[in-house]
């Protein structure tokens, strides 16, 4: 699903009717008649004009799903911010600046590893009674990897029990 562009040509096959009072102006079976999707054979899609209420913008849509309702589709656009904003929290927050694989199953076990760690790490948080973000506990967790101690003790800031020994140990070394 993609907005239509303004200098787009193309020409209606198909009209289907649309309830006017939800914002919608047109539904209809497209084909693209300029040269580059002629030349590449470019199938028949659909498009969906809807006036926002709230704006009062008008938006051209074009998708290839035509088993979905034209509210849905529209629907559908108006989350997809969101989906930017959950991606953009992911590249922030659970570190993803790129993905390992580039197949489907890659990116969503990369995703959903993610997606598990900060669960653990915002119930950690909660276990903790902390107040601090996650980014910080994060930053802890990775200057403490190396050290056995209990994590809700660590976070809460208790002292190491064998903080002694562990220094008597590296000395013998």
């Amino acid at each position: 699903m993609t907005r239509l562009r303004k200098n787009a040509i193309w020409r209606v096959n198909e009209r289907r009717c649309v309830n006017k009072d939800t914002g919608l102006s047109c539904d209809q079976t497209i084909t693209l008649t300029g040269i580059k999707p002629q030349r590449i054979g470019m199938p028949k899609l659909r498009r969906i004009g809807y006036r926002d209420p709230e704006t009062g913008r008008y938006y051209e849509f074009m998708t290839n799903d035509f088993e979905l309702s034209a509210n849905t589709i529209v629907a559908l656009f108006k989350e997809r911010w969101q989906v930017e904003l959950f991606f953009k929290w992911i590249k922030q927050n659970l570190k993803i600046k790129a993905f390992i694989g580039n197949s489907k199953n890659a990116i969503m076990t990369q995703i959903w590893v993610a997606l598990c760690t900060c669960l653990i790490l915002a119930y950690i948080k909660f276990s903790a009674k902390l107040d601090w973000s996650l980014q910080k506990i994060i930053l802890i967790l990775q200057l403490n990897l190396f050290i056995r101690r209990d994590l809700l003790s660590l976070l809460r800031g208790d002292p190491h029990p064998d903080t002694g020994q562990a220094y008597n140990k590296m000395a013998l070394i």
